[in-house]
C-alpha cells in the first residue's frame, strides 16, 4: 500500500518571539499571493531599543504605534524607514485588508470539504503546506473512466484507522477501512451541491487496482468499506470502486481519521447538534440528554460514531447523524464568529491540514486554496445530503445491496449534473449527457443461447419490452422473453441471481445499457435468470437516451445543510 508522504519542513515558530504568525504572511499586490515577511508584525530595530515594555505575545501593533516608532531617515522599514503619509503604511493597511478578505473568502468554502463529521479548512498560508499528506493514486486508463465534466466531484473518506490510538477505540492497530464515505458533487455552475453518503456495509464489486507498485485483485462482491485498507488497498482503490458503482467521474479525494473529528470540532469552538430523546450508547460512549448541545473533542467523535442507540441501531441511522454534524459544521465555518476570528481561523486551518490526506493533484496549500475558492460559491441552502438507496441483502440481513432502479436513477442524476435542490438558475444550463465510459460495458464471454432473460417494461412507452426481447434474440439470447409491465422507472436496471453477473453484463452490453444498471437481484433465484426492467432512459436496443432523469427517486433520505431542526432519534 502506498501510504503517501508528508511534505514536512522546518519553519521558525514566530510565536516564541512574541509575533503572531498570521502577521508574518502578507499579500503581495503584484502576484495576488501571500508571502512570508519575517519583519512583518515586528517593531523597527530602533523602536525596539527605545521601547519601555515589550509587546505581549500575539498583540497587534496599531498604525499609530507603527508611525510613532518609525525612526528618522530614509530607507525600508526596519532599516531607518520614515513613515510617509499615503506611502508604505497606507499600502500595508490596504494590503492587510485585502489579505483578510481573501482569508474570509477561503474560510467560507470550508464546509464543502468536511469528511465523516470532520472538516477541511483550506488556508492560504504557506505555513500549512508542511502539514499536508499526499498520495499518488492509480485510477486506470482514461478510456476506462467516466467522462470528465466541468462539475466537480470530491470523494471524501473517513477512515476508522486505529494506528497510534492505542486501545481507546478498540481494534488496536487496525490500518482502517472506508468507515464513512461521501461523494461531494458540486454543480458545473456552482449553484448547488449534492452530498451522497455510501453505506460501509453495501455489497459492491471492487475492481482490480494498484496501490503504489502493488497490484491488488478485485472482488466480484464485497463490503464497500474493504475498498480501503483490505489487502493493502489505498484511497485510489476506493476511488475506482465509487466510479464503477456510480458512473460518476471523480476529480479528487480527501481522507481523515478519528483525530480530525476531535481537533476540528475543537478548533471551531464546538458544533451544535440535536437529540430528540436521551441517548446512552455504551459502544461510542455518547451520553446526551434530549435537546441541543455544542459538542467538541471526544464528545463530537462519540456523536458521529453513534449507531447502536439511534434510529434502527445500524449504519443507516448513523449516517443522518453525520450529515447533521457536517451541516452544522458548514454553518459554523461560514458564520461571522469563525470568519472574523483570526485565532480560530489559524487553529482550524492548522488542524485541518494536519488531518488531511489528499491526492497529489491537490497536494499543496495553493492548490487547495484555489479549490476552496472555487467551491465557496455554493450557498449553504443549496447543499443537499442524501444516501445511496439500498435494501437489505437477502443473503445477510447485516449487509445491504443497491435498491434496483432507485439507485441507478440517483447515480444518473448526479452523473448528469442534475440537482436535488430546487435551483432556478440551472434551468438555463444544458444537461450533461451520461458518462459514456459507463454506457457500454464490454460484453463478457458467455453462452448467450443458454441465458434465461425476462424483459419488463417500466419506460412508459408501449411495446418496449417486446422490442428489447426481440433484439436480444437476434444477438443470440434465444431464451429472452417479454414479461409483465413493471412499475414506472426512470433508469433501466439489469438484475441477476448470485453467480450470474457475467450473464447480466452480457445482456446489458447487448442492449446498450450502462454498466451501473447491472446489480445483484436480492430476491432472484437461479430459476429466475436475468431480469431487465426498462426505464425511461431506454430508447431501443443499442443505446440509452442521452436525457438523464430529471427527478430523484421518491422517498430518498435527505438533509438540507441549512436545516437547523434535524435531531437524532433514539433507537427503536
Amino acid at each position: 500500500m502506498n501510504s503517501g508522504h508528508r511534505n514536512r519542513g522546518d519553519s521558525a515558530d514566530s510565536t516564541t518571539s512574541g509575533v503572531d504568525p498570521a502577521d508574518q504572511w502578507v499579500l503581495d499586490p503584484e502576484t495576488g499571493e501571500f508571502r512570508l515577511d519575517l519583519d512583518a508584525g515586528r517593531p523597527a530595530p530602533a523602536a525596539r531599543s527605545r521601547s519601555a515594555a515589550p509587546r505581549p505575545p500575539g498583540a497587534r501593533r496599531t498604525p499609530a504605534a507603527d508611525t510613532a516608532a518609525a525612526p528618522a531617515g530614509g530607507g525600508r522599514r526596519g532599516r531607518g524607514a520614515t513613515a510617509v503619509p499615503g506611502g508604505r503604511a497606507a499600502r500595508r493597511k490596504g494590503r492587510s485588508s485585502r489579505g483578510r478578505r481573501v482569508l474570509k473568502w477561503t474560510a467560507g468554502s470550508l464546509g464543502l470539504v468536511l469528511v465523516a463529521g470532520c472538516g477541511g479548512a483550506y488556508y492560504v498560508y504557506q505555513h500549512f503546506n508542511n502539514n499536508i499528506s499526499s498520495v499518488k493514486v492509480e485510477v486506470g486508463e482514461e478510456s476506462e473512466r467516466p467522462q470528465a465534466t466541468d462539475a466537480l466531484n470530491i470523494l471524501v473518506i473517513g477512515t476508522d484507522s486505529r494506528v497510534g490510538l492505542g486501545r481507546e477505540y478498540g481494534d488496536e492497530g487496525s490500518a482502517g477501512h472506508a468507515d464513512t464515505t461521501l461523494l461531494f458533487h458540486i454543480s458545473k455552475d456552482r449553484s448547488n451541491a449534492t452530498v451522497l453518503s455510501i453505506p460501509r456495509d453495501l455489497m459492491v464489486p471492487i475492481p482490480d487496482c494498484k496501490a503504489g507498485d502493488k497490484s491488488i485483485p478485485g472482488q466480484a462482491r464485497a463490503m464497500f468499506n474493504t475498498s480501503l485498507g483490505q489487502d493493502g488497498r489505498d484511497p485510489g482503490c476506493t476511488w475506482k470502486t465509487v466510479e464503477k458503482l456510480t458512473g460518476v467521474r471523480i476529480n479528487h479525494f480527501m481522507m481523515v481519521n478519528f483525530e480530525a473529528v476531535k481537533t476540528l470540532s475543537t478548533a471551531v469552538g464546538g458544533v451544535e447538534v440535536c437529540a430528540s430523546t436521551d441517548i446512552n450508547d455504551p459502544y461510542s460512549h455518547l451520553k446526551m440528554t434530549a435537546g441541543r448541545h455544542v459538542v467538541q473533542g471526544e464528545e463530537a467523535l462519540a456523536f458521529v460514531r453513534t449507531r447502536h442507540a439511534v434510529g434502527l441501531g445500524g449504519d443507516l441511522t448513523r449516517i443522518p447523524l453525520q450529515q447533521q454534524f457536517i451541516s452544522s459544521m458548514i454553518r459554523k465555518m461560514k458564520s461571522s464568529d469563525t470568519l472574523t476570528n483570526p485565532a480560530k481561523l489559524w487553529d482550524l486551518a492548522d488542524a485541518a491540514t494536519k488531518a488531511l490526506t489528499v491526492d497529489d493533484g491537490i497536494g499543496s496549500v495553493n492548490k487547495l486554496k484555489d479549490l476552496a475558492l472555487d467551491i465557496s460559491r455554493v450557498d449553504t441552502k443549496n447543499i443537499t445530503f442524501t444516501t445511496v438507496p439500498v435494501i437489505d441483502d437477502p443473503a445477510d440481513n447485516n449487509r445491504l445491496v443497491l435498491k434496483p432502479n432507485d439507485a441507478q436513477q440517483l447515480f444518473a442524476m448526479i452523473a448528469a449534473d442534475r440537482s436535488l435542490t430546487d435551483v432556478p438558475q440551472q434551468e438555463t444550463a444544458p444537461a450533461e449527457p451520461a458518462a459514456p465510459a459507463s454506457s457500454a460495458p464490454a460484453a463478457p464471454q458467455v453462452d448467450a443461447a443458454g441465458v434465461k432473460v425476462t424483459v419488463r417494461n417500466g419506460s412508459g412507452a408501449s411495446g418496449q419490452a417486446g422490442k428489447a426481447a426481440t433484439a436480444l434474440q437476434g444477438k443470440g439470447f434465444a431464451l429472452a422473453v417479454a414479461g409483465n409491465n413493471a412499475d414506472p422507472a426512470a433508469a433501466s436496471a439489469v438484475t441477476y441471481p448470485a453467480g450470474h453477473e457475467d450473464e447480466a453484463q452480457a445482456v446489458a452490453a447487448a442492449l446498450g445499457l450502462p454498466a451501473t444498471a447491472v446489480q445483484p437481484g436480492s430476491r432472484l433465484g437461479a430459476k429466475d435468470g436475468v431480469v431487465v426492467v426498462l426505464g425511461k432512459d431506454f430508447t431501443g436496443a443499442g443505446g440509452a437516451a442521452s436525457a438523464p432523469p430529471t427527478e430523484a427517486p421518491k422517498d430518498i433520505q435527505r438533509v438540507q445543510a441549512d436545516d437547523t431542526n434535524v435531531c437524532a432519534a433514539k433507537a427503536k
